[in-house]
């Protein structure tokens, strides 16, 4: 079961559509009672940092999500503005993150944008897997993703690099460490989403075809209960 922060900002609608064809149910998490039993938690996110850390204070569900984290109890995807807020702080606001993954959200330099190159970063563009990301497993060697933002995440260290992309500079396109997860772009804007079950693992695939030849893959990984 996918427990789905909603504290108010976030495409849940999109997820829960996504989920809805793989046949799978999702639980809209609108109070800390309801991420008891969780095991895998998205945090979406859309507009500017200070607002989603305002919402997810206000919604009560901060301190059960990191109470859960602390126990070791959850996998958590954070999802672009859900994951900027994972890191320390941003030059967007003034209020701290969460600091799940050290680091500090920062706006794309405008001097070092080409002419051709504008402020929000928006439409498809490639990826490359770092650090063996679990993400990240079994894609193709560039997949291509929607983003939409003007903000990207620097983390303290590369190790907390999950994948990166190029827009003017290169920056982390993913973030991961330990069992939280980052991803600045979109998957649950994809076109196609196909699911995977085994023994071992739960691997949730979201791909669009339209971005290439081939499908490109987003492999949402969660390790089975058993691992837990």
């Amino acid at each position: 079961m996918i427990h789905i922060l909603d504290y108010g900002l976030g495409n849940i609608n999109a997820f829960a559509t996504a989920y809805n064809l793989l046949g799978r149910q999702i639980i809209r998490a609108r109070e800390p009672k309801d991420l008891n039993n969780a095991k895998k938690i998205i945090l979406p996110g859309v507009g500017s940092f200070d607002e989603a850390i305002k919402l997810l204070n206000s919604s009560g569900l901060r301190l059960k999500l990191e109470d859960l984290i602390a126990r070791g109890e959850v996998n958590v995807l954070g999802v672009c503005v859900g994951m900027q807020i994972l890191a320390s702080g941003s030059e967007e606001g003034k209020l701290p993150g969460l600091g799940l993954i050290p680091g500090t959200v920062k706006q794309f330099p405008k001097n070092l944008l080409k002419k051709t190159l504008r402020l929000p970063h928006m439409g498809w563009n490639s990826v490359t897997a770092k650090n063996h990301n679990p993400l990240f497993y079994e894609l193709n060697s560039e997949p291509r993703f929607y983003f939409l933002h003007s903000y990207y995440f620097e983390s303290d260290s590369s190790d907390y690099v999950g994948a990166t992309a190029h827009y003017g500079i290169e920056f982390a396109s993913s973030v991961f460490l330990d069992r939280i997860y980052g991803v600045q772009f979109h998957p649950e804007n994809s076109l196609k989403i196909h699911i995977r079950l085994d023994s071992a693992k739960i691997i949730l695939v979201f791909g669009n075809s339209l971005c290439c030849l081939s499908p490109c893959f987003l492999l949402f990984y969660f390790q089975s209960c058993a691992d837990f």
